[in-house]
């Protein structure tokens, strides 16, 4: 499991001292904990059993998908307002959080992803969003939103 990789990774950053690892691995399993929390609220206000709280693997990629981004993101403004060496730290951050995701999607799986879901609704551009929704669920969170929608619309107008 993910969960316990990322555990095992970091206590061995722990060890190396590895200063940069460790915060950013403590980062991720602050907003795993936290995720989990909010899973476990939501089962008990339904009803369910508190047990069930734990984080699958897509749950885990999610997290991490969006930890990721926020990096990629924050170098963009540091990049902007000049901080070069904030920029390189959020990007090794995001370099190092990445690790722990699925290797994305290339090209050609998306194209075909979209070919199979454009041949199951119907190639009519009105019908965007089923297309994306089925093509994220036929990749599995493999690909991005942006490459996906890109590669939807260039096959719905051509």
């Amino acid at each position: 499991m993910v969960g316990e990789k990322i555990q095992a990774d970091l206590k061995a950053a722990m060890k190396s001292g590895d200063a940069l690892r460790v915060s950013t691995l403590r980062m991720a399993q602050s907003a795993l904990h936290n995720k989990a929390l909010e899973k476990r609220a939501i089962l008990v206000k339904a009803g369910g059993a508190e047990a069930d709280a734990t984080l699958t693997d897509e749950e885990i990629f999610s997290v991490l998908k969006t930890e990721v981004k926020r990096r990629k993101e924050a170098a963009k403004e540091f990049n902007k307002g000049g901080r070069q060496e904030m920029a390189e730290k959020e990007l090794k951050e995001a370099e190092i959080l990445g690790a722990y995701l699925p290797a994305e999607a290339d090209d050609v799986a998306v194209e075909e992803a979209v070919k199979s879901a454009i041949a199951e609704v119907g190639a009519d551009p009105k019908q965007f969003g089923r297309v994306m929704g089925l093509v994220m669920k036929k990749l599995g969170g493999a690909a991005s939103g942006d490459r996906v929608s890109a590669a939807v619309k260039r096959a719905l107008e051509g």
